[in-house]
């Protein structure tokens, strides 16, 4: 077997408090958009580095998805952005509870689309 063979990438599996918190993060997302990653990311980016990674997606996540809903927004002057609106509202949804899910596990998780602002 090739050394690290079964190994996460980022060190062993996170403790049960570090989990919490990174579901915590993705959870905070759906109701409070990027304010709770935000949060989040503040109080505990030098303490756990796998709360960290999670709390930078989801509020790079929650930022982009700001981004679209406000496009949308504009865009419903057209009636497309009805359409877009939707769109944006079920994947929002659909990719946090994803990630909140993967978070529980113990799993690293990166959202499809996404801009990268804080790392």
């Amino acid at each position: 077997m090739p050394p690290g063979y079964g190994v996460p990438a980022y060190g062993p599996r996170p403790g049960s408090d570090d989990t919490a918190m990174a579901t915590l993060v993705h959870l905070l997302g759906l109701f409070s958009t990027f304010l709770g990653p935000l949060t989040i990311y503040l109080v505990k980016k030098d303490e756990s580095p796998f709360v960290r990674r999670h709390a930078a997606e989801a509020l790079n996540f929650q930022i982009t998805m700001t981004i679209a809903y406000v496009i949308s927004l504009i865009l419903t002057f057209f009636i497309v952005g009805l359409f877009v609106m939707l769109a944006v509202g079920a994947f929002w949804l659909t990719f946090s509870i994803l990630a909140t899910f993967a978070a529980n596990r113990g799993e690293d998780y990166r959202y499809p689309i996404n801009i990268r602002m804080v790392s």
